[in-house]
């Protein structure tokens, strides 16, 4: 697993299971369709992941498809890394 999986994975582990939850994360779990991040939620992970890139993503590619899986995640933050 690259560092960008593991520090996206961890971030969403910390930030949105609770500590009782005792479901195990993938890099291809369903978090918005298996109901660990709501559109809320989204919003939060996409603006820590374009302060931590120093990117921007625009909306229209914040789409809950894109931001449902750690490596859907991963890969549009690759694509915005490399337009920087």
């Amino acid at each position: 697993m690259n560092e960008l999986t593991t520090l996206v994975l961890d971030y969403v582990k910390k930030e949105y299971l609770e500590a009782e939850d005792d479901r195990q994360l993938t890099p291809q779990t369903k978090l918005i369709s298996g109901g660990i991040v709501d559109s809320f939620s989204m919003v939060s992970l996409k603006r820590f992941l374009e302060r931590k890139f120093q990117i921007q993503i625009p909306d229209a590619d914040a789409s809950p498809e894109a931001f449902d899986t750690v490596d859907s995640i991963v890969a549009l933050v690759q694509r915005f890394r490399q337009k920087k």
